[in-house]
């Protein structure tokens, strides 16, 4: 089965207007994870920290430079991600809907590059 990766966008700053909607957000999200896992789908999963907590290697001619920040200087930076191994796009596509519902986010969603057969 192909697997896909669910991206969760955001601003770059927490789009909860209050700490209780962030809350019932992670509840909501903790619950579309249960059903991941239930259905068979689920790879992994992972929140990540704000933007600005990123490091970037870049390759120069004068070799290997260390950044601080976001590779894009961007208002939108990916705040969490699933991976699914799941039938087929519209498979993803609708878990990519509960999802956004879930965590009060955009989902993108693509697939992995295939893979050789083992």
């Amino acid at each position: 089965m192909p697997q896909y990766l669910l991206s969760v966008h955001n601003a770059g700053v927490s789009p909860y207007l209050s700490d209780e909607e962030m809350q019932q957000a992670m509840a909501d999200t903790g619950v579309v994870n249960e059903e991941m896992r239930a259905a068979g789908v689920w790879v992994f999963a992972g929140g990540l920290e704000m933007p600005e907590t990123a490091k970037v290697v870049r390759r120069t001619e004068a070799g290997l430079l260390h950044t601080d920040g976001p590779y894009l200087d961007s208002k939108e930076h990916i705040g969490g991600f699933w991976i699914l191994d799941v039938a087929d796009e519209a498979e993803a596509l609708a878990w990519a809907e509960k999802g956004a519902t879930a965590c009060l986010g955009d989902v993108e969603v693509r697939p992995f590059q295939g893979m050789p057969q083992e």
